[in-house]
């Protein structure tokens, strides 16, 4: 059983390790205000929609459509996940 004198030199031998591992951060200012691009990132739609949906929409549209050809079995599973 460690006593608590081993303990805390443990604990301090540890604590002095870590802060030797990860030096202090210098400069934790930022250099430009972000929320002026976000805020313009949040109104401009994204460059790849058309009819509101992003193009793996109509892929993954287009893979189920072409499963429902092929693999006629598959429809209840696919209307079950809708």
């Amino acid at each position: 059983m460690i006593n608590e004198n081993e303990f805390n030199a443990e604990l301090n031998r540890l604590r002095s390790n870590l802060q030797s591992a990860i030096p202090p951060i210098a400069n934790t200012r930022l250099h430009r205000n972000l929320w002026p691009r976000l805020l313009e990132r949040i109104e401009t739609p994204p460059p790849s929609v058309s009819f509101g949906m992003p193009w793996f929409d109509w892929a993954l549209l287009g893979i189920a459509a072409i499963s429902m050809v092929f693999v006629p079995a598959l429809i209840p599973a696919l209307l079950y996940h809708l």
